[in-house]
């Protein structure tokens, strides 16, 4: 068996407009391994949330391919349906039904299962996510962080191959959102499954992939562990990105801290 799940083989994808095609991502290739959390990095705009949304099936390839194991999932003649793909996504704003507790909002997806294999699925991750004593609370009831694990534990849920994981910290406050980014990852990496993050903030990437993506204007500039990227950068483009939000990221702790905004982690809900 490969120990590449997924893979980008030079896929294109472009939005029709009133002034004719605009191109989005061009000719952009990578291979993501089993059990590996990979990482699509850049700023707005730059074609990353494209990408995540071609690989569950929302957008037409105009070119190459997405394979998936030994499953071709999109080609610009033909795609799989997004529910039959085995892959789950977990959305930005989390997309919680308000009027379904924890336990309701894990188990919606499901439903087709038998009742004792529905339950024994939502109690483990329930404890996964440890948030079992919540398990009859609702959304407005439950801090940033407690929403975030609810749908965490609820793209889990069905068992996919692959997760996909649109900006799941933006929400959050910057100390929270580092707490977060670390436990997700140790989740991950318990339950052995392969997902692909897309993100603006770089401490979010770095603390959570094994793989990163540098974005610009649709493509990827280097694909290359944390480490590499810091170490050993492709281009001037990405010595400067990292330099650049390493800074920012500085600037932003610095303010937090200094305002009295920012609580520690030890003090921060989740």
């Amino acid at each position: 068996m490969s120990a590449e799940l997924l893979e980008l083989d030079h896929i294109s994808l472009a939005y029709d407009s009133p002034e004719g095609v605009v191109p989005v991502v061009h000719d952009l290739s990578l291979s993501l391994e089993r059990g590996h959390i990979g990482c699509l990095l850049g700023a707005s705009g730059c074609g990353k949330t494209t990408i995540l949304r071609a690989i569950a099936g929302f957008e037409p390839l105009r070119q190459g391919s997405i394979r998936l194991g030994e499953r071709v999932l999109s080609t610009p003649s033909q795609a799989v349906e997004p529910q039959d793909r085995q892959v789950g996504m977990m959305f930005q704003d989390y997309a919680l039904f308000p009027h379904l507790n924890v336990e309701g909002n894990v188990g919606f997806g499901l439903r087709r299962w038998t009742k004792p294999r529905r339950q024994a699925r939502v109690n483990e991750l329930l404890e996964l996510v440890g948030l079992s004593d919540a398990r009859h609370r609702y959304p407005h009831e439950l801090s940033g962080g407690q929403q975030q694990r609810v749908a965490l534990a609820r793209a889990l849920a069905p068992e996919p191959d692959l997760l996909l994981l649109d900006e799941p910290f933006s929400n959050l406050d910057v100390d929270t959102r580092e707490r977060l980014a670390f436990e997700v990852r140790d989740i991950l990496k318990k339950t052995g499954h392969t997902a692909l993050l897309v993100t603006h903030n770089q401490a979010e990437a770095f603390a959570i992939a094994d793989r990163i993506g540098i974005m610009d204007k649709g493509a990827i500039v280097q694909w290359d562990t944390p480490y590499a990227l810091h170490h050993a950068p492709a281009s001037p483009f990405v010595a400067d990105f990292i330099k650049r939000e390493v800074l920012m990221a500085q600037r932003a702790q610095a303010h937090s801290r200094g305002s009295g905004t920012g609580a520690s982690l030890a003090d921060t809900p989740v």
